[in-house]
């Protein structure tokens, strides 16, 4: 799929996507759905997969929250950079090593869901028009939601399928 530059394209990719993630996950038994990949990676498992999408959910959501009020959020969160990603990708796969595969379903949803929300409360020129926001800098609101949707879920669904899981 192209990358989105339209609210029509973004909600489709991201629906469409987020759809067939779940529908792939949403038909492994209980073991494959628990069992680690036998690749080596930092995501060892559809709960890692699952719960990095979520984090980087909330911190849209945050970005959101605190842009739309006209602060400057921290981007990508307190104590990380864009450049310190690798690390703070590790934290994300840290906090969450209690976290069961059943609720990691239910929490991507829930964010999913409320990420949505915002799109479809936007006109399409909100959401690309670029420096239509300034916490957005030089992009639009779209790129964004773009990165933390449609992109990430067919990051998601490649690595699954990767590791055998398809």
């Amino acid at each position: 799929m192209a990358r989105p530059t339209n609210k029509t394209a973004l909600l489709t990719h991201a629906e469409a996507l987020f759809d067939k993630l779940i529908s792939t996950i949403n038909s492994l038994d209980s073991t494959r759905l628990n069992e680690d990949f036998s690749t080596d990676s930092l995501n060892k498992n559809i709960r890692d997969v699952l719960m990095h999408l979520y984090e980087w959910h909330q911190m849209f959501l945050t970005w959101y929250e605190v842009g739309m009020s006209g602060a400057k959020p921290v981007m990508p969160t307190h104590g990380y950079t864009w450049k310190t990603t690798p690390e703070l990708n590790i934290a994300i796969n840290q906090k969450h090593q209690n976290t069961t595969a059943l609720d990691s379903i239910k929490k991507i949803t829930e964010s999913h869901l409320a990420v949505l929300a915002i799109i479809r409360q936007h006109s399409n020129d909100e959401l690309f028009e670029k420096k239509k926001y300034s916490w957005t800098g030089s992009t639009s609101l779209g790129a964004y939601l773009v990165s933390s949707t449609s992109s990430h879920y067919d990051w998601a669904i490649k690595f699954l399928k990767k590791n055998g899981i398809k």
